[in-house]
């Protein structure tokens, strides 16, 4: 049995009446974008604390950024999404829990999507920065010491500037990670383009048609991500250090 490609089901209206499908997936495509980014900000935020501590001499609060790590990192990602979306409300104050709860949609399912993507990518990034610092030579710390700077100066001015550059690499992949990941929100009922894609499938019946688009769009978000980071990556490289995708030799 021959399948007849229906290409023209993007420019017929959806059973709102009011946009055609290709409109529809492009406004889940820009959900997607928005809790991707708003995510990706707590996520590098977060990260950054988290993994900075893990690599200070005070053993306690190592072990706290570890724990953190350990807990965010461990448990699936469908299963944090659901507790911040069931879970949390009922462990608010009632007044709180209750204005959570009546929060019209799609803010209801777009903060509790936002929060758990972030901290869980959260955990990722501290892991990689915690990797990168401890990738520098002892010799950093050694002239930052010599120069009398702090130690809260020896990381703001030398220790992470240097490793935001090295550890570049991975954080392409962790915010490339994060956009797919936000397909998960579909499951607390977040219209982003997942979603709304399995919604035009259940619409149309016509599955490849929908997930043909849903695949370009998201192999076009990703590819664009990948193709801007490695820009960056070469302009932001340091001599003497790998990163850009090559090793780099002082003059």
């Amino acid at each position: 049995m021959n399948y007849h490609w229906n290409w023209g089901i993007y420019w017929q209206l959806a059973p709102d009446g009011g946009e055609n499908y290709g409109a529809f997936l492009l406004g889940g495509l820009g959900w997607t974008l928005a809790t991707a980014i708003a995510a990706w900000v707590i996520a590098l935020v977060l990260g950054t604390v988290v993994g900075t501590l893990r690599t200070l001499p005070q053993h306690w609060v190592n072990r706290v950024g570890g724990a953190y790590v350990e807990a965010f990192r461990n448990v699936p990602l469908l299963v944090q999404m659901f507790l911040w979306y069931f879970v949390l409300p009922e462990l608010l104050p009632s007044a709180m829990g209750e204005a959570v709860k009546q929060m019209p949609p799609p803010w209801a399912s777009y903060f509790p999507a936002v929060l758990c993507l972030g901290l869980y990518t959260s955990a990722r990034v501290a892991e990689q920065v915690r990797a990168g610092i401890q990738s520098l030579s002892r010799g950093q710390t050694l002239a930052c010491a010599a120069l009398g700077l702090s130690v809260v100066q020896s990381y703001r001015h030398v220790i992470l500037p240097l490793t935001a550059r090295i550890i570049l690499p991975p954080l392409t992949s962790e915010f490339v990670n994060i956009v797919k990941n936000s397909s998960v929100a579909l499951a607390i009922s977040l219209m982003e383009l997942t979603a709304r894609t399995r919604a035009m499938q259940e619409f149309t019946f016509l599955t490849f048609e929908a997930y043909s688009a849903a695949t370009l769009l998201y192999l076009f978000i990703n590819l664009a991500s990948v193709r801007a980071m490695a820009w960056i990556e070469r302009r932001a490289r340091v001599a003497g250090m790998i990163t850009g995708g090559r090793a780099t030799h002082p003059v």
